[in-house]
């Protein structure tokens, strides 16, 4: 409580309602500290559904204090609206911040997890400062937030850090208004917070003894914010391929650790706009362009040109990049397509064999957390995944949904949106629903976020395919309703919404595959569409994929498809061909002759696949979309012209773009001894060229000017400077992802935009 040292004759009073990222962000100290700058009394306090303040005094300091709110809060805070009404002072005479209020039926956003601040991190390494060295240390403007809160409002009792009762230190910090650590809910110390240990060890030093283990080639377990990080010396190369082989992660790459942005930039080129990523409070992972002579083992990221690099962003990271002096490997606590692992009994189960070691601590952690990773893409981010940093801040709909939802997300990449009116919530990176872990974390991930936003569907929103585990959850949660919504639909409504364009367009989607209307598998897709229709009006043309899912792990099938398109092709594609022994390529043969288990797919993914075939870059794709990241790694940004890839109406209007022209000129381009680079950078502008073609004339014929970019492949940053660069040249609107992911870590929030937009027409029917 503080006292108003001098109050004005003429007294006014008013109450505010504050709406929008205001708690669990230092945003009632900011009040308090406002209020007593503008010489008012009165009070403040959280409510579920938003922040609450009382105020009195002179007309013309209400008036500054309402200036302030919006000019003058915290960092972490977003205001997106204050009611303000006028009401009968109550002749108080200090400003007071009040207990919590539940409201039923309300809700708030809540702040995704941040890095350490920049005054946090100088008393971390100031021997004189208390906390000096302490892993634990944070403010009201920094640490953990999503994955410490178990309800709102934001309180330290409603939060995992209830288990560690403040020290009569931390208590006067939490109870001074000036203080930094004023109301800061997971305010601790060395005295009365939580502590961190090595399994199996009464280790005295835990922090460098896990640092001397590291740089001695051990792989190190890393229980964090949101869950377990593997950790390991990224400069040690037998111990990066172990923790490989352990891992069953066979070639898809590394994120690597270092403290500042000067030793980035010792790994990779870093942009001013990357940099500003880097060094950003949500700290990602960004993918940079690698630099060559790097102490940087080559197993770190093999085969590609690009490295993803994140700065420490917990205090544990920056005392532990500060003793090792050297880059980590942190990659997800998990065996391959498992969630990661976030209990230290659950760890040391799972992760026992992959491990040498473990770095504990006893902080619960309420919510599983991946990092985010990002590109820069012209100066814009690319996410491709949402977790971290960025999760579980809501989105907007264009259109109000009149019914709570759920969209349940697509098979991979999966992400759940929760629904209610106009925010959409966003649920962070799931991961495969491939296995039971992973369908139990979807599962509790939703329990929490319907705990945590008051939010109880009465709609669910799935995919077409009959056979997704997705699909199967939706007919599980039992509610009023379920609305299917086709893949590929739902990827270009997820850019249209994010950008609140609610009229039609042309929605280029491309992807690895997808569940079509006609029963095919899709995958590169031009539709006229808005968000709660489309119309097909062009496709790649298809092709058989012998061995159905095989062909996506074994590029040289994809090729055969394209082969029995045109048998003249077979000169060109023979050198991959020849590989393959014959009695393998003899069954795929008759797979697509029987058409057994050889679906007909026009996927963008598959091209990639098969064009690198061709080019005989890839036989074996060892993680999703290898080839396709190769392939672009060998582009660069080199100039080249495009290649044949022509264009053909079908009887029924719809226009096909054939690879077939375009894959034997590759093969036949690689015969004559044309550089592997200089092809990759020719398929790329084909791909560009031919779609822009074909977009273009398909936004004339139906009279609309704004083209949509989804799809897994707009990952590529290749493919999509070059299309949309062509599709700009034209006079087109462009819309392209920025909040969400191109790739299915999206479909979720487009599922939503599809349904609520459904719904809100039937309701003004």
């Amino acid at each position: 409580m503080t006292a108003i040292a001098t109050r004005t004759a003429v007294c006014s009073a008013a109450r505010l309602s504050v709406r929008g990222l205001v708690q669990g962000v230092g945003f009632r100290p900011f009040v308090h500290r406002l209020a007593v700058r503008c010489r008012l009394a009165g009070w403040v306090r959280n409510a579920s559904g938003d922040v609450q303040i009382h105020i009195e005094g002179a007309p013309a300091d209400i008036a500054a204090f309402r200036l302030g709110l919006g000019t003058d809060a915290p960092p972490l805070a977003h205001v997106d609206e204050v009611r303000s009404e006028p009401c009968e002072p109550a002749n108080l005479t200090a400003f007071t911040i009040l207990e919590s209020r539940t409201e039923p039926g309300r809700r708030q956003p809540i702040s995704p997890d941040v890095a350490l601040c920049a005054a946090c991190e100088r008393e971390l390494f100031d021997r004189r400062n208390r906390r000096y060295r302490y892993p634990f240390i944070t403010c009201t403007d920094c640490g953990p937030r999503f994955t410490v809160i178990e309800a709102m409002p934001y309180d330290r009792e409603r939060t995992s850090m209830r288990a560690f009762p403040q020290c009569p230190t931390c208590s006067r910090e939490y109870q001074t208004p000036g203080d930094r650590r004023y109301h800061s809910e997971t305010n601790s110390c060395p005295n009365c917070g939580p502590r961190v240990w090595i399994a199996g060890s009464d280790t005295k030093t835990p922090l460098e003894d896990t640092a001397r283990l590291l740089a001695g080639g051990k792989i190190v377990a890393i229980r964090g914010l949101g869950g377990f990080h593997l950790a390991v010396d990224a400069t040690n190369e037998h111990a990066v391929a172990r923790l490989r082989a352990r891992k069953n992660r066979e070639a898809k790459p590394f994120a690597v650790m270092v403290r500042t942005l000067a030793e980035a930039r010792k790994l990779a080129a870093v942009s001013d706009a990357e940099a500003r990523l880097l060094t950003s409070r949500e700290r990602p992972v960004v993918l940079l362009q690698r630099r060559h002579g790097t102490a940087l083992a080559h197993w770190v990221a093999p085969g590609l040109d690009t490295v993803g690099v994140m700065l420490a962003y917990t205090p544990v990271h920056h005392l532990l990049c500060d003793l090792v002096r050297r880059p980590l490997v942190m990659t997800s606590g998990n065996r391959s397509d498992e969630p990661i692992a976030i209990s230290n009994e659950d760890a040391q189960a799972r992760l026992a064999g992959v491990a040498d070691d473990f770095l504990l601590h006893d902080r619960d952690i309420v919510a599983r957390y991946d990092d985010s990773v990002i590109r820069v893409v012209e100066k814009s981010n690319v996410f491709l995944r949402r977790a971290r940093g960025y999760a579980p801040l809501p989105l907007r709909l264009p259109l109000a949904s009149p019914r709570p939802l759920v969209a349940v997300g697509p098979h991979l990449k999966n992400t759940f949106t929760l629904v209610a009116g106009a925010d959409a919530y966003v649920s962070q990176h799931i991961g495969d629903l491939e296995n039971l872990e992973t369908l139990t974390h979807w599962r509790a991930a939703l329990d929490a976020y319907r705990r945590l936003f008051r939010v109880e569907p009465e709609v669910a929103v799935r995919d077409l395919h009959p056979g997704y585990m997705s699909t199967r959850i939706a007919g599980d949660l039992v509610l009023e309703r379920i609305i299917p919504v086709q893949h590929h639909h739902a990827h270009v409504a997820a850019v249209l919404a994010e950008h609140g364009f609610t009229d039609r367009a042309i929605g280029l989607a491309f992807d690895g595959t997808g569940y079509g209307d006609d029963g095919n598998v899709w995958g590169a897709e031009f539709l006229e569409a808005d968000l709660a229709s489309y119309r097909r009006v062009g496709q790649l043309r298809y092709a058989r994929m012998p061995g159905g899912d095989l062909a996506a792990r074994e590029p040289w099938r994809a090729a055969l498809g394209y082969l029995a398109l045109d048998p003249d092709a077979a000169r060109a594609f023979a050198p991959v061909l020849d590989t393959v022994p014959m009695n393998i390529r003899n069954i795929a043969m008759q797979q697509m002759s029987r058409r057994l288990n050889a679906p007909l797919a026009s996927s963008m993914g598959r091209l990639f696949d098969a064009a690198g075939a061709v080019l005989g870059v890839s036989l074996d794709n060892q993680f999703e979309g290898q080839t396709a990241m190769q392939l672009e790694s060998l582009a660069g940004t080199r100039r080249a012209q495009p290649l044949p890839f022509p264009m053909v109406a079908t009887p029924g209007g719809t226009w096909v773009l054939d690879p077939v022209p375009l894959l034997i000129a590759l093969g036949e381009q690689r015969a004559r001894g044309i550089d592997l680079g200089e092809l990759a950078a020719r398929l790329h502008e084909s791909i560009a060229a031919a779609a822009d073609q074909l977009a273009a004339r398909l936004a004339a014929a139906a009279g609309l000017t704004t083209v949509a970019l989804a799809g897994g492949c707009f990952q590529n940053a290749r493919l999509l400077v070059s299309l949309r660069a062509r599709l700009e040249a034209r006079g087109l609107r462009v819309l392209v992802p920025r909040r969400l992911s191109p790739n299915d870590g999206a479909v979720s929030y487009g599922q939503a935009a599809v349904a609520a937009t459904v719904l809100s027409r039937e309701e003004n029917l």
